[in-house]
């Protein structure tokens, strides 16, 4: 749904549960639009000082409060500590907030199933109680925590190079109040959840970033 209210989306259509079902299998069980399209896009942000953004008059400010990238390190298979954990950890700590502050998320759902478990890492519902966030429209516009407003990769595209920018883009404008039809009333607080790689069946490289207003 999120897509089809983003301009700048690669797919708009809306399609139903049963048409992404009935849709080409790409790998059991995901179908074709469970899965992101590549593409091609751009996204670019302007860092400035807070005296800085006051001489050039911004009168609706954002500020990034936490930034953590990590790549792959090597651990014990299973081990309560990845790099994922690690990034999500760290930036919740540098920034002074946790899932419970958040007013929406941007997350690499490179396929349907990221999304679900994405849920889980962020703490934004325990394991067994992920997909009934999803069923029960807590993760959409107007829910407890909008999950990608933007459309997310699976609808908006994924640029590769331009992804993590996107999605501080897309955070930028909720926080600013100037997101249109797919606004988040009274956001305060957004994170970007942004990966890519994979060694030994894990992300080889992990960013989360949190932006205030």
């Amino acid at each position: 749904m999120h897509g089809s209210l983003n301009p700048n989306a690669q797919f708009r259509q809306v399609m139903t549960v049963d048409e992404v079902l009935a849709a080409p299998v790409v790998s059991a069980p995901l179908t074709r639009p469970m899965i992101c399209p590549l593409g091609d896009g751009g996204a670019a942000a302007v860092v400035v000082s807070e005296r800085k953004a006051r001489q050039l008059g911004i009168r609706r400010p954002v500020r990034l409060v936490a930034s953590v990238v990590h790549s792959y390190f090597e651990h014990p298979p299973k081990a309560a500590e990845n790099v994922t954990s690690l990034s999500i950890a760290e930036a919740y700590a540098d920034a002074g907030v946790g899932p419970k502050d958040l007013s929406l998320v941007e997350m690499h759902d490179s396929s349907a199933i990221m999304e679900l478990l994405t849920y889980d890492h962020l703490g934004l519902a325990k394991p067994e109680d992920c997909v009934a966030l999803l069923v029960d429209g807590h993760t959409r516009v107007g829910g407890r925590i909008p999950v990608n407003t933007s459309g997310g990769l699976l609808r908006k595209g994924h640029p590769v190079g331009a992804t993590g920018l996107a999605q501080v883009f897309e955070i930028t404008t909720q926080l600013q109040g100037r997101a249109g039809a797919r606004q988040v009333q009274g956001a305060k607080v957004g994170l970007t959840h942004n990966g890519g790689g994979s060694i030994r069946g894990e992300v080889a490289a992990m960013n989360i970033a949190v932006l205030v207003r």
